[in-house]
């Protein structure tokens, strides 16, 4: 069994080393899901993602914050069954406001450089989540939480 350090260290490898995620929002009584962009903070305690205003998964941020991010290692081989890691993570989503916008959008463009005309743009929102825990599956069946204090 991992302790809380190696849980921590096999979430931060996962998310350093995707970039794409699948969005979970709720709206119309049912889940919707989207395929973001997503950067994390170095603690892993907040992830951030970009949308334009005028999208569904925004309107639905704004009516529902809890939100659900799956991001995972598989490249649609058999393996993957025994040696894909899946990460679920939950959290609260809001857009990040004027103050913090300046360091959340460095921390996005590192990660998404070629998403810097689309980010800057007016009509897009960066969207923070506040991670509440992560769930780690890796060899389909070993599941590890870590939650944030």
């Amino acid at each position: 069994m991992m302790n809380k350090e190696e849980v921590f260290s096999a979430i931060k490898k996962l998310l350093a080393t995707q970039h794409f995620a699948v969005l979970a929002t709720q709206g119309d009584g049912f889940p919707y899901c989207t395929l973001v962009g997503y950067a994390q903070r170095d603690d892993i305690k907040e992830i951030y993602f970009a949308t334009n205003r005028t999208t569904r998964k925004y309107n639905n941020l704004k009516n529902n914050p809890k939100v659900s991010l799956m991001i995972d290692s598989q490249t649609n081989r058999v393996d993957d069954i025994k040696d894909a890691q899946a990460l679920t993570v939950l959290g609260d989503a809001s857009e990040v406001n004027a103050a913090s916008r300046k360091q959340a959008m460095a921390c996005y463009l590192n990660k998404h450089p070629y998403l810097e005309d689309f980010v800057s743009a007016s009509d897009c929102a960066l969207i923070r989540i506040k991670v509440s825990k992560y769930i780690l599956v890796q060899n389909f069946q070993n599941v590890l939480e870590y939650t944030i204090a």
